[in-house]
């Protein structure tokens, strides 16, 4: 009994190491860019003036995220499926979404469930 008792522990504790964080819904608020340039051009890889820079990436299927003031939430789920289709109209736009947030090895990804225009 007491060997069913530490295999049952050991196999979850291992299954718990195994699974990424639990995911969190949230509500972020930021613009909609193209992760590598955001990252590497800095100021001149997110606004206006990288509009049409980061739809051409963003239809590649190129990974989108939201940059807030503290971070860029890679863009997951269906909002980035078929080459990032659900995103292509907020692309260097202010937006507020809503999804579940999760962080792994210091990359925060957002499964969006909802998006609209920021005011």
């Amino acid at each position: 009994m007491r060997n069913l008792i530490s295999m049952v522990a050991g196999a979850a504790f291992v299954a718990a190491l195994a699974m990424p964080a639990l995911a969190a819904d949230m509500t972020v608020k930021g613009e909609v860019v193209d992760i590598a340039c955001a990252t590497s051009k800095k100021e001149a890889g997110k606004g206006a003036g990288h509009a049409t820079c980061a739809m051409v990436c963003a239809k590649k299927g190129q990974p989108v995220g939201i940059m807030t003031a503290d971070a860029i939430y890679t863009v997951t789920g269906d909002y980035a499926a078929n080459t990032n289709s659900k995103l292509l109209d907020f692309v260097a736009k202010n937006v507020i979404v809503t999804g579940a947030v999760t962080e792994k090895d210091g990359v925060k990804s957002i499964n969006v469930k909802s998006i609209k225009l920021a005011n």
